[in-house]
């Protein structure tokens, strides 16, 4: 019989064997982290070990044509925290006292994610020197806060030109997953509108680095290495400071002109100045305006909110180039030009106004806006007055053409089309034909015709037609520079570390209507009689200077009338385009006139004058 001994050895046996197992793959695995896979585990613990945290590198400046700046960089007190104490709600209500925040805005940017994991989180701007005292003087109170140098955008002229300049903040979600913005990460700052975003990645320089290595929990101790910033290249503009505050000025002593003239609901405009030969844009207004300054540090929710509520008339919009609206008798110049050319009426040929209007027949009768009517007119004196009864009859003319002529013509000039204008959220308008007709009330079959009074509407820019004032602006330049359309930009040039430029603008045709030198010149006089003895003759009484131009007064349904004024000048030798429009503001001569004539005058070297004008045109 077995001794116990005995009994226990094949026990012993298994044990040792696997014992052994788990040594030999003990030993194996060893062999291969530290034989096979050792330089991987090395670099791993070396990144637990340092981290490398970005330097944002200070954004290039934006300036004037002139040099003056408009938006800068200027050093300011800001309070970062550590995101490694982001659990220590003691110590951030502490902080939230004495920086006098709400405990729950620090505690928002503390434990925001949009920025890289090891990145301070920005939690405080502007910080009084007291209070840099105190968190200096109680620092061991403060683990984690840190009072650091910190560059942030500066706007030496406040509002002026907020929407050519545009304003920054932190890149988001969808931007980086779109792929737009390669190289970027969440807390970035971009910029998100106007000449800060066209001119991103001009703007932004080079980020710096800085690595640092850290203890268990992740908090830094001591910077290894480190790599300055390369700021950004400096951004010149084709605007002219001077020109462009007179442009914000004429526009909002055009509003309170409405305003006190019983158009109670003018509160918005746009207005906007070229060069006729090169397409600098030289001022662009759009009110209501906002204040950049709002989103540096970034914007509250409150004021987000007001930027956009349905009362603000929403002044983040740059309704130069963003708004659409019926041009109204503005775009007589384009159906007047294409009249001509096409042989559908003559500077001899001769119209009858009597204040109605029944080409159509009598169930389709129009009013001229002068009821009493104009008698017998020729084109001239049609374009000057702004007679609609002679823009009826070529509208009704190329209706019975059948061949949308007009709209071919109005597009040679750049209208329903993006001008291309270095700058983001321009919109195209609408130059309204019978295949748009058709598409747009797919749904209601009735509609879908093409009529004759879609022609005669449209001949008068009323109807379907919407354009922008950079499109009307630009058509006029283009009538003042022999049938070519400039196209529009802001950039004039890009400057290096030194101040020399390494990029610089070249001006190019957009649209070459290819007109003929007599229909240009037909239609320069009639402008020109338009200020000289018709509609626009109040506003520019005594100016000082020829001026080629058109009033229009829009009919919006809901609405008041909208006020417009576009023109060239000097007439003799055309140098600049101006465009006014005031929304609900009334007649085009009384108050979007002498708006333009204060940029034209400021352009011209001119006294700057507001002058009460009257008209009752549209």
């Amino acid at each position: 019989m077995a001794t116990f001994h005995e009994r226990l050895k094949p026990r012993y046996a298994a044990l040792g064997i696997l014992f052994l197992s788990v040594l030999g793959v003990l030993l194996v695995r060893a062999w291969s982290m530290q034989v096979l896979s050792g330089d991987r585990f090395a670099a791993a613990a070396e990144n637990n070990r340092v981290r490398e945290i970005t330097v944002d590198a200070p954004r290039g400046r934006i300036l004037d044509r002139n040099g003056e700046p408009l938006v800068t960089n200027r050093a300011t007190l800001g309070v970062t925290v550590s995101p490694s104490v982001k659990e220590d709600e003691e110590m951030l209500y502490r902080l939230s006292v004495v920086l006098d925040m709400p405990l729950a805005d620090v505690l928002e940017r503390v434990t925001s994610t949009r920025e890289a994991a090891l990145k301070p989180r920005l939690v405080a701007l502007d910080v009084p020197m007291p209070t840099v005292a105190y968190l200096a003087e109680h620092q061991s109170e403060f683990g984690g806060v840190e009072v650091s140098v910190v560059p942030v955008r500066e706007y030496p002229h406040g509002v002026l030109a907020a929407h050519v300049l545009g304003y920054t903040g932190e890149i988001s979600e969808e931007s980086l997953n779109s792929g737009e913005m390669e190289g970027y990460v969440l807390g970035d700052l971009v910029g998100k509108s106007g000449a800060e975003r066209q001119f991103e990645s001009v703007l932004r320089g080079e980020k710096g680095y800085r690595r640092v290595e850290v203890d268990a929990v992740g908090s830094p101790r001591h910077v290894l290495e480190e790599a300055e910033p390369v700021a950004g290249r400096d951004v010149v503009l084709t605007l002219d400071l001077k020109v462009q505050q007179v442009a914000e000025e004429a526009l909002l002593g055009a509003l309170a002109e409405a305003r006190a003239d019983d158009f109670k609901n003018a509160r918005a405009g746009a207005a906007v100045a070229v060069d006729v030969r090169t397409g600098e844009v030289l001022a662009m207004a759009s009110v209501p305006t906002y204040d950049p300054a709002l989103f540096i540090g970034g914007i509250s929710m409150r004021d987000w909110e007001a930027l956009n509520a349905k009362d603000s008339e929403y002044p983040l919009n740059n309704r130069a180039i963003q708004a659409a609206y019926p041009p109204a008798s503005t775009f007589k110049a384009i159906t007047g030009m294409a009249g001509l050319e096409y042989g559908v009426t003559s500077l001899g040929h001769s119209y009858y106004c009597e204040g109605r209007w029944t080409g159509m027949g009598e169930e389709w009768s129009k009013f001229c806006w002068n009821r009493r009517g104009h008698g017998r007119i020729r084109f001239t004196r049609g374009v000057a007055d702004s007679c609609d009864v002679v823009f009826y009859e070529i509208g009704y003319e190329f209706y019975k053409r059948d061949r949308e002529e007009l709209q071919a013509f109005s597009r040679r000039f750049g209208i329903g089309s993006p001008l291309g204008i270095d700058l983001p959220g321009e919109v195209a308008g609408r130059v309204p034909d019978a295949a748009w007709k058709a598409e747009f009330n797919a749904n209601y079959p009735e509609y879908r015709q093409w009529l004759p009074g879609d022609t005669v509407n449209m001949a008068i820019g009323q109807g379907d037609l919407l354009t922008t004032p950079l499109q009307m602006v630009a058509a006029f330049a283009g009538i003042a520079n022999e049938g070519n359309v400039m196209r529009p930009h802001v950039l004039k040039e890009v400057l290096d570390s030194k101040g020399e430029a390494v990029r610089s603008y070249e001006p190019e045709v957009a649209f070459a209507a290819e007109v003929s030198p007599e229909t240009l010149r037909a239609m320069h006089n009639s402008l020109l009689a338009v200020t000289e003895s018709g509609t626009g003759v109040s506003a520019f009484r005594g100016f000082g200077a020829r001026v080629a131009g058109k009033t229009g007064t829009a009919e919006v349904a809901g609405k008041d009338d909208y006020a417009w004024f576009t023109a060239y000048a000097p007439a003799d030798d055309p140098r600049y385009a101006v465009a006014v429009v005031i929304e609900q503001g009334g007649h085009g001569g009384a108050v979007a006139a002498p708006a333009a004539r204060e940029i034209l005058a400021v352009l011209l070297g001119l006294p700057v004058e507001h002058v009460q004008a009257t008209d009752v045109s549209r």
